[in-house]
């Protein structure tokens, strides 16, 4: 897929749409974690050295059509300046003659936000119309948001007919991390999958298994491959509708000689809660009366093991309740394996997901990976092998030039 780079470009003096992802988390009007801005800031400011200007498109919360002041992209202002290292201009809406007028007006390192794209009513219907509104604030447009990579919207996908387009700078590392770790990856090739449910990740997990060597699953989906096989679950979640589809996946695997570890030993406790008595059986040990709520520390390192002989490794979910001490040793203590490996180069380690994000930031290891992907829904999207409507449109671009 040849897909141009705003990082080629000549930029002086072009007025760039960038589509950013800058959906941070507020309190009381306040950003608390300005993560997502410091790091599309980040690869924004050595463009605006060059000489472009910026009018950046985002979203904030869900708010379906409708203008509501508490999901306005105006409380983000402070802190995208702050990362930009420049005054942020602000615009209270994202078309139309007054979005233009001001678009008009910038200068060479100058930058314009506009309005949350979500207030408009045909944002998430993708309307051509309103796609040809964002085109007439720039001259080029630039996909910056792989998190929303996924989503065929006006301001994603429709506004890249009207525009010559490109992909911004977390796009391209994006898709080249991504594309290393489960396209072009070196070999052997292992995945770590865990979560709650394998209904929830049953794409995931057929695609993985026909391209890697090994996939580890863990969490409430690792119970559901164990209660398959006739093990007892006591009161643990699993699913005993899937089993038919355990088998599919299980199936998919032996044909491409893919191995699936399961753990060998559990972590179980009679309550969900923090500081619960937790008890280590083997796994076809859970009482009738407990949970099972980690991996065991055999499964751990058999789990490590597997990491210790792998080139490239991608991991999507915790091994057990990791929000819960102490049912997150497992999920902590495979992370730390895992980082050590790539911060000495044995492997290439690719994660992403939201949960799974949050237990690398527990850890303190995230900062040690080859690439931790921000994404949720577009990276779940990648690893099932979807074409993302986002990054379909670059394609077109390029390939129509």
């Amino acid at each position: 897929m040849t897909i141009a780079a705003i990082t080629d470009m000549s930029l002086r003096g072009k007025r760039l749409v960038v589509r950013a992802d800058l959906n941070a988390p507020l309190a009381e009007g306040q950003v608390t974690d300005s993560t997502r801005i410091d790091r599309f800031a980040a690869g924004m400011r050595p463009l605006l050295d060059q000489g472009a200007r910026l009018v950046i498109l985002t979203h904030l919360g869900r708010p379906d059509g409708e203008v509501d002041p508490t999901s306005s992209v105006r409380q983000i202002l402070p802190a995208l300046s702050a990362a930009l290292g420049t005054e942020v201009r602000f615009c209270n809406t994202s078309y139309g003659p007054d979005a233009e007028t001001m678009s008009k007006a910038l200068r060479d390192g100058d930058v314009l936000l506009c309005e949350n794209v979500r207030f408009n009513r045909g944002e998430e219907h993708n309307d051509p119309t309103l796609a040809k509104g964002y085109a007439r604030l720039g001259d080029i447009y630039v996909n910056d948001a792989f998190s929303c990579a996924h989503r065929a919207h006006a301001s994603t996908a429709a506004i890249a007919e009207f525009l010559p387009a490109a992909a911004g700078p977390m796009m391209a590392e994006e898709r080249q991390a991504l594309t290393r770790a489960l396209e072009t990856p070196q070999k052997p090739a292992v995945a770590i999958v865990g979560g709650a449910k394998v209904s929830s990740k049953i794409a995931v997990l057929k695609n993985l298994v026909t391209r890697l060597d090994a996939v580890i699953i863990g969490g409430g989906m690792a119970n559901t491959f164990l209660f398959a096989e006739g093990l007892p679950m006591g009161r643990s979640l699993h699913e005993a509708d899937q089993l038919e589809m355990v088998a599919e996946i299980t199936g998919l695997a032996q044909a491409s000689g893919c191995e699936i570890l399961l753990p060998d030993d559990i972590v179980i406790a009679r309550d969900f809660k923090a500081g619960a008595k937790a008890t280590v059986v083997p796994r076809d040990a859970c009482p009738d009366d407990a949970m099972i709520l980690d991996a065991g520390p055999a499964a751990v390192a058999h789990f490590a093991q597997a990491l210790a002989e792998a080139r490239t490794i991608l991991w999507n979910g915790p091994l057990g309740a990791f929000e819960m001490p102490p049912f997150d040793w497992g999920t902590i203590e495979l992370a730390r394996k895992a980082a050590g490996l790539a911060r000495d180069g044995s492997a290439v380690v690719v994660a992403g997901g939201g949960d799974t994000v949050a237990a690398l930031n527990a850890a303190g290891v995230t900062d040690d990976l080859t690439y931790v992907s921000a994404a949720g829904g577009a990276f779940l999207e990648w690893l099932e092998g979807k074409s993302l409507p986002g990054i379909a449109a670059l394609s077109r671009d390029a390939a129509a030039a």
